[in-house]
């Protein structure tokens, strides 16, 4: 069953907005939503390897300076 954000479908009402429209409308929404959620933990995901890259890549060139 789809989710429904019911603060948007409200105000679809409230504007004027036919029942089966404004029903669409927030379940558009509330499923953009979870598509937004979905794109924000790959992106914590692919921070986190950029982070551990740098870490790594500074090391490596510390090395290269004191031992090299």
């Amino acid at each position: 069953m789809a989710r429904m954000i019911a603060e948007v479908y409200d105000a679809l009402k409230s504007a004027g907005a036919d029942d089966e429209k404004a029903r669409a409308a927030a379940i558009a929404l509330a499923e953009t939503d979870v598509a937004f959620a979905e794109i924000r933990q790959r992106l914590r995901v692919l921070e986190w390897a950029a982070g551990a890259n740098t870490v790594m890549l500074v090391g490596l060139v510390l090395k290269l300076i004191v031992f090299g």
